[in-house]
């Protein structure tokens, strides 16, 4: 079943959602001020309006709380961010994703009720830093500031033992969640079946 997406704001990121989702075979609404970035996206999106997402009145005659998630996009202007997130969430919008300038933006963005809020800069930049840094790193997810998921291709001191035998746990204080050997995925206990190879 197709879901349904609005994003709102079609600078880099939000276009590059735009597009992301239409190319999975999403509806999209894609929404913003100027009718140049609205135009780019008329033939990408289900829907390009040029609209200004701070006018409650504007956003129930476009329909908004009918989809099923609405992503803000908005770049430099704080103040539009927080109105349209909160326009969002007294419409009636079930899931609300907002990029977010900086920490405090974040913070106010979660007191209004925005269900997740992605700092994509901050967060490209640090899985582009661990990818230099290291030879060995594939990719660099952050889940918390304690918590990350890291791919990393095995070394020659791996090749050969069992993870019994190499005991990373103990020794680095990490856990192995699965194993890719080409398109393949084994995942290691607790067994999860969503990456288990189809």
């Amino acid at each position: 079943m197709k879901k349904e997406f609005v994003v709102i704001g079609l600078g880099r990121f939000g276009g590059s959602i735009v597009r992301s989702l239409a190319e999975q075979g999403m509806e999209v609404m894609a929404i913003d001020m100027d009718e140049d970035k609205v135009n780019e996206f008329s033939s990408t999106a289900s829907h390009a309006v040029v609209a200004d997402s701070t006018d409650e009145s504007v956003l129930k005659s476009l329909g908004i709380r009918n989809f099923d998630h609405v992503i803000v996009a908005i770049g430099d202007n704080i103040q539009s961010s927080i109105l349209t997130t909160i326009m969002l969430k007294e419409i009636g919008v079930k899931k609300i994703t907002v990029k977010a300038q900086n920490d405090y933006h974040e913070k106010v963005l979660r007191k209004i009720g925005a269900n997740q809020v992605v700092h994509p800069e901050r967060d490209m930049g640090r899985r582009i830093a661990h990818n230099i840094v290291s030879n060995n790193v594939l990719d660099y997810l952050e889940l918390s500031d304690e918590h990350s998921i890291v791919e990393l291709v095995a070394n020659e001191k791996l090749s050969g033992n069992s993870l019994i035998d190499l005991d990373i746990r103990a020794k680095y204080g990490i856990n192995i969640v699965a194993i890719k050997r080409d398109r393949d995925i084994m995942c290691i206990q607790p067994v999860d079946t969503h990456c288990m190879p189809k």
